[in-house]
């Protein structure tokens, strides 16, 4: 192995001494550095990039079943919003109820747990936290039902294979209840989205508490990672391709480009460009300005 002579042909001393560091630095040192160097990494990544959730509710089955875990990209909106047939995670507005049961309080030991689950992305979802599938986009008229009992998007019925479970067309529509499959047509406000869960019949979605803002999405949901057996993505149904653009005014400038794979957002965008365009980047740096 070649070696670092000075110029009198003898070996450099700092580089002999860096080197008998390194060989001697002993494994209880490396480890706890190694540990930290991860957590920080899945810190930054939980903040900037991905996050893993957990499936409270069987409000989207049996496309999520309650215990699973998916993966969601916090990146793809900050370049685009989303389109119809994603399913996205969301914080709910005031009018959404927890779908969340509370839970007794738990210990120092739990609180320790939850803490550092949080951060790095893998705890418990908070009762406002909600996964739903997008239906509508602004500008759509989104109604149900047609003569087939299906759901209608600018008047394109949709073959909604993954509903296995729909919610009854004889109940009468309820207001603040999503116990009837039928309710009027909805015209989806600007900077809003129409959700849905696939579950229909127990699910409490945009029906009866109306769209949630665009800027209350926290990503997209692409890959179910957890159990191991689940192991899926999470692609757009082939009926929304046959959906029309909106057919009422909607939000001024270009049309959002057509999804890209799943994932995809993250191998494209530079870094640095996804840590200046994030939400979670604008929402860090305006509290620390205040």
């Amino acid at each position: 192995m070649a070696q670092s002579l000075d110029e009198d042909g003898t070996v450099d001393p700092w580089r002999r001494r860096v080197r008998r560091t390194r060989r001697q630095m002993p494994l209880w040192q490396e480890l706890p550095l190694l540990l930290v160097v991860a957590f920080c990494l899945a810190v930054l990544i939980r903040t900037f990039l991905l996050q893993a959730f957990f499936i409270p509710s069987g409000s989207m089955e049996d496309t999520l079943l309650v215990g699973d875990r998916v993966l969601v990209n916090k990146v793809v909106y900050d370049v685009r919003d989303p389109a119809r047939g994603e399913v996205v995670v969301f914080r709910g507005t005031d009018r959404w109820a927890p779908q969340v049961a509370d839970e007794p309080a738990p210990g120092f030991l739990g609180k320790l747990g939850r803490t550092v689950g949080d951060l790095v992305g893998v705890s418990r979802p908070g009762e406002k936290d909600f996964i739903k599938r997008v239906i509508g986009v602004p500008g759509d008229r989104v109604r149900c039902c047609d003569a087939q009992g299906r759901v209608t998007v600018n008047g394109t019925p949709l073959d909604e294979t993954y509903v296995i479970r729909d919610s009854p067309v004889d109940i009468p529509p309820s207001p603040n209840e999503c116990r009837s499959r039928r309710f009027d047509e909805v015209v989806v406000p600007p900077g809003q989205i129409f959700v849905m869960g696939d579950h229909r019949l127990v699910s409490q979605d945009a029906r009866c508490q109306g769209p949630v803002p665009i800027d209350n999405v926290v990503g997209r949901a692409f890959l179910v990672v957890w159990p191991s057996s689940r192991w899926s993505s999470l692609p757009v149904p082939k009926t929304f391709d046959s959906v029309a653009g909106p057919v009422a005014a909607a939000p001024a400038g270009p049309a959002p480009p057509r999804p890209t794979p799943e994932g995809g957002a993250l191998l494209v965008l530079p870094l640095a460009a996804a840590l200046t365009r994030s939400r979670a980047f604008r929402t860090v740096a305006s509290s620390r300005a205040t």
